[in-house]
């Protein structure tokens, strides 16, 4: 079997909700990160296989295959295929672990994976009545975040708490998936999550970001979007969610968001963003070929589930079986990258992998 690479690596800025990205479409935004990474790499258009995009919504400008949409506005060959996969949070590494198991099969030589979100331009949405011409009012759903049109069974079930919940639920319950049992064992305990931690998670997660731009750690792998205006252009080339003047302070003054009496606030959560990223994931032969340096190699992949309502928790175990197959342990492992939607999902899986808040190797 062949071995997978990733050789170049692209993405836009990461605009806030509503703020300087809001404004451009999200097949727009692939095509801007498709282009670049055509030119920073130099491999012709024609020699790309395929395309891979992960997009979590897909309801408004997003839908038809978002992929497909984004490599022909970049200027792509026609006969370049495109797929738009969804695993929500984790939409874009499905494209990325899709494009490597495509070279280890030897399918082809290079993929283009990524993936695109526009939070600010996700549309409201209806469904449509059981029978024509029905009366009475109908339900207008956001489709920026969370549940839309949910199957009542789904509700009986338990299963469609808020994300927020989700995170809520997190500082109160621990679900610890035991490796030993057969499909997953559940144990629950407290966790101890409290308000502070969280609020100090989110600012030493900020302070990093700040300190990564001042230090010009994101210059390569920025592309700048040009967003037209009435006047003049505008040229986005710096991300907008880190704050250099929040605090403790500031970050304790904050409402909690998804339920009274939590603990979960807008400020040690992720903020809603519009943005889109690309990288060409290549065989070695391929790499060799075209004089491109290997950034990384994909070794594995793990996924799996947990109990919805405790959804952050899910890289502990999905990681777990990533690790295993490559034969190593988080002890190995040089460089680790965590979602931080939420920051009590982000402490909770930092308890269980049983490293800590401080250690370089994480998000650094």
């Amino acid at each position: 079997m062949r071995e997978a690479w990733i050789v170049g690596a692209v993405r836009t800025p990461v605009g806030r909700h509503g703020g300087a990205l809001s404004s451009v479409r999200p097949d727009d935004l692939g095509a801007v990160a498709i282009s670049a990474l055509l030119e920073r790499t130099g491999v012709p258009g024609e020699e790309i296989e395929d395309v891979w995009f992960g997009c979590a919504n897909q309801a408004g400008e997003d839908n038809r295959d978002v992929a497909r949409m984004s490599l022909l506005l970049a200027g792509m060959p026609e006969s370049v295929a495109g797929a738009t996969v969804n695993r929500l949070c984790g939409s874009g590494l499905e494209a990325i672990a899709s494009a490597a198991r495509a070279v280890m099969l030897g399918e082809a030589g290079a993929y283009i994976a990524g993936g695109v979100e526009s939070m600010s331009r996700s549309p409201w949405v209806m469904p449509k009545p059981d029978r024509a011409f029905a009366t009475g009012h109908r339900e207008v759903f956001d489709s920026t975040l969370g549940w839309r049109m949910t199957n009542p069974r789904m509700e009986e079930l338990g299963h469609t708490d808020p994300l927020g919940i989700t995170a809520e639920n997190l500082t109160v319950e621990r679900f610890e998936i035991s490796p030993e049992a057969e499909g997953g064992e559940e144990v629950a305990s407290a966790y101890d999550i409290s308000r502070e931690r969280q609020d100090r998670f989110a600012l030493h997660s900020h302070e990093k970001a700040v300190a990564a731009h001042d230090a010009g750690r994101f210059d390569d792998e920025i592309v700048p979007v040009t967003v037209p205006g009435r006047k003049s252009d505008t040229v986005v080339d710096a991300d907008e969610g880190p704050r250099r003047d929040t605090s403790m302070e500031r970050l304790a003054k904050l409402p909690p968001v998804f339920k009274e009496g939590g603990t979960v606030t807008a400020g040690n959560s992720s903020p809603l963003n519009d943005g889109a990223a690309a990288t060409l994931v290549a065989s070695a032969d391929f790499a060799k070929a075209h004089g491109l340096a290997p950034m990384a190699r994909i070794r594995s992949v793990g996924v799996a589930g947990v109990p919805p309502r405790v959804m952050g928790i899910g890289p502990v175990p999905a990681a777990r079986k990533a690790l295993e197959r490559a034969g190593a342990r988080i002890g190995d492992v040089g460089l680790i990258e965590l979602n931080e939607a939420f920051a009590a999902q982000s402490l909770a899986v930092i308890h269980e992998w049983g490293t800590d808040l401080d250690d370089p190797r994480l998000n650094p």
